[in-house]
């Protein structure tokens, strides 16, 4: 990680596991937020595709992105917070730097 987007401009071995775990919930949280005035909530695949490039540019936790798309943590929180119109197919293939 290389620490843009974090306070302070902290790195993967400045942060805490918790710390990058937020991270990640943070990213997709607001990526997926649907009560947003000024946008409209994204999909589960559109947001995966968004973290995807966030892993590859170094921006979140690698190992912990992975743990995430693996365990399918997203659809855990999906399946709570999201609208049926932003709950599509995944294909985790596609879903950029994550290797199934």
């Amino acid at each position: 990680m290389d620490g843009k987007g974090y306070p302070r401009g902290l790195t993967r071995d400045q942060m805490s596991v918790q710390a990058r775990v937020m991270g990640i919930a943070d990213i997709f949280e607001a990526l997926t937020a649907k009560d947003r005035p000024y946008k409209k909530g994204k999909t589960l695949s559109e947001s995966l595709h968004i973290l995807g490039k966030f892993r590859l540019n170094g921006h979140i936790d690698p190992d912990l992105f992975d743990i995430f798309i693996r365990r399918r943590v997203y659809t855990k929180y999906a399946e709570q917070f999201l609208d049926a119109e932003q709950i599509d197919h995944v294909d985790e293939s596609k879903i950029p730097g994550y290797v199934p």
